[in-house]
């Protein structure tokens, strides 16, 4: 999803000579593999946007893998960089590297002051690590590594696996199907299962075994067919969420016109904190996204939520006030990226629909 945005966003400007490596063409788990992939291209400018992610469920099952992971790729990246020649990199981090009771909204200079939230404490102190890599590369070295950490994103080519796929793209993708469900459109189940399988039932399995499959991800038909839909928590924390093209266009920005040496505190001998927050500075409870997204995607069902599982940090709001001193503000409207979302959504699963027919 990052990475598409910022290929649109970098063409759009001209940039032409522009390298790309899919997990087909490189490994970056294979320290060796970066290594000589770096070393053999000598790029101007790395941006590190590739990650191990996934929503509060896959994130508290796949601990290892996902601090692991990480790590490894960003360590790899980073050092291959400088080893390399590279004197530009953009890092990009995450909002969950904050404390769980951070002040909000959260600001830079609150890393490191408190406790993670334990569902993503994997995920997030490898985040920091990447911080700190660049922070210290900087200091030593006279790179110019920058980091940014976005806010929770969403956007085209989002994942949609129902568990492994963060809050706004599950939900939009549990949204749809009971509608469909309570509408009995089962060829457009059908086909939702053929392009995305959840677990090893896909689009040619029974209406029976579907059915278990949707209710097991709490989407259902009440007795006398009404639709619910019930999702984990209980719909009260609030969140923040930023479209991937506006992310691009910060990237870019950040990218072009801010430096290291821009970062740096105005006084002290201590360096730190030198990452950019990169948000709306607004926010929305789960609950309010869950009517949002079922208003847009024309469900009209019960939603329903479920207090006995976890509902992560209470608040997730960031402090962009850096961001805005640097001279950029994002332009989507959680609503309008939510409705273009879905009609992507729907579009490519029409699309796929097609086809297969013709």
């Amino acid at each position: 999803m990052v990475g598409s945005a910022l290929l649109r966003r970098l063409n759009s400007s001209g940039y032409a000579n522009i390298l790309t490596a899919n997990r087909a063409d490189l490994d970056l788990l294979d320290q060796q593999a970066v290594f000589a992939f770096l070393r053999e291209r000598k790029p101007d400018y790395v941006v590190v946007a590739a990650a191990k992610v996934g929503g509060i469920v896959a994130n508290n099952t796949y601990r290892a893998e996902f601090i692991y992971a990480n790590l490894v790729i960003e360590a790899n990246i980073i050092h291959g960089a400088y080893l390399a020649g590279v004197h530009n990199l953009l890092f990009l981090g995450s909002s969950c590297i904050y404390p769980k009771f951070a002040p909000q909204p959260m600001p830079e200079d609150c890393l490191l002051s408190g406790e993670l939230e334990y569902t993503n404490e994997p995920y997030a102190i490898a985040k920091i690590a990447g911080i700190k890599l660049c922070e210290s590369y900087n200091l030593q070295y006279g790179t110019n590594y920058l980091s940014v950490m976005p806010t929770n994103l969403y956007g085209p080519n989002d994942n949609f696996d129902l568990e492994r796929s963060h809050v706004l793209p599950a939900m939009l993708r549990k949204f749809h199907l009971a509608r469909c469900l309570m509408e009995g459109r089962w060829s457009e189940i059908r086909e939702d299962f053929r392009k995305q399988p959840v677990g090893h039932i896909d689009g040619t399995a029974s209406e029976a075994e579907i059915t278990g499959v949707l209710e097991r991800y709490g989407i259902s038909l009440n007795v006398g067919g009404s639709p619910s839909v019930t999702l984990w928590g209980t719909g009260t924390p609030r969140r923040e969420f930023l479209h991937s093209d506006d992310l691009a266009d910060a990237c870019v920005f950040i990218m072009e016109k801010v430096r290291f040496a821009d970062l740096l505190p105005q006084s002290g001998s201590e360096v730190r904190n030198t990452h950019i927050n990169i948000g709306t500075g607004e926010d929305i409870t789960i609950r309010e996204l869950a009517e949002m997204i079922a208003a847009i995607t024309g469900f009209r069902g019960d939603i329903r939520f479920d207090p006995s599982q976890p509902d992560g940090t209470p608040r997730k709001l960031q402090n962009v006030a850096k961001l805005h001193r640097l001279g950029w503000r994002h332009s989507i409207s959680l609503e309008r990226g939510i409705e273009a979302m879905y009609r992507d959504y729907c579009s490519s699963r029409h699309e796929a629909q097609h086809s297969m027919h013709s």
